[in-house]
């Protein structure tokens, strides 16, 4: 059985105090409601990982970075690597947000480096792919995150592309209130699973955990998390409000 998993991605966003206050209330609103077995990780922003790590203790809630550099060490001033996070047993690392392809000019040859690094290091990566809404219009989503996917992942051995877990992001729903209908993110999500499929066997694609990343709400998570290849979420905006993103843990059956 692949792992259910709700990733909350923090972004840019909080204070240490509100920050603090967050998780407080994310850890008590999850002990008396959260009754299934999804996994839950904090993707929080580098300051607060060890704060936020050593708050929940013994939770069931893990916690992730939302970015690693391609280098093991060195003079990158600003960077933080993958040693770094292994050394503060700092589980999860999000590799390839679009924002970081968008901003920050990331690509498929880099993010391989990233997801290379992040596995040496005994993490998880939660590698990102998707569509803008210019190639959704165009037709061509399908071929990009293909080649998304084989840039970044297909130089892996069928092993380690097993502890990878992927999140579809299209873009065009991020931030912006629209949301892939269920359908067309079951549909991506097939895709993408297919795709491994091809060049790894069954097996391993049907063991690899597949989120949907694009403004997933309450109101919208369980429909989304009961399609067949979509495995969780990785939400945004909503994993700031601790009792948007329970009742969005809450959605996974």
């Amino acid at each position: 059985m692949r792992k259910k998993i709700v990733a909350g991605n923090w972004k840019m966003n909080k204070t240490l105090a509100e920050a603090t206050a967050l998780v407080t209330e994310l850890m008590t609103l999850t002990n008396a409601e959260v009754k299934n077995n999804a996994l839950v990780v904090l993707c929080t922003p580098f300051p607060y990982l060890l704060q936020v790590k050593e708050q929940l203790g013994t939770s069931k809630i893990a916690v992730g970075a939302q970015n690693c550099s391609e280098h093991e060490s060195g003079a990158y001033t600003g960077e933080t690597s993958a040693a770094m996070l292994k050394s503060m047993q700092i589980p999860y690392v999000i590799v390839g947000h679009s924002e970081r392809r968008q901003y920050f000019g990331e690509n498929g040859p880099l993010l391989a480096k990233k997801v290379d690094r992040a596995l040496a290091n005994g993490l998880t990566p939660i590698f990102c792919n998707g569509e803008p809404l210019e190639i959704r219009e165009k037709g061509t989503h399908e071929a990009l995150v293909k080649q998304q996917t084989e840039d970044s992942l297909f130089h892996l051995s069928a092993d380690d592309i097993k502890r990878v877990v992927i999140a579809y992001e299209p873009v065009w729903a991020i931030g912006t209130g629209k949301t892939a209908t269920s359908q067309q993110a079951q549909d991506m999500h097939a895709v993408i699973r297919g795709h491994i499929a091809a060049k790894y066997g069954n097996d391993v694609a049907e063991s690899i955990s597949i989120l949907y990343g694009g403004s997933v709400k309450p109101d919208n998570a369980k429909e989304l998390f009961a399609c067949k290849d979509v495995d969780g979420g990785l939400v945004g905006g909503a994993s700031l409000k601790a009792r948007d993103f329970v009742d969005i843990i809450k959605g996974v059956a």
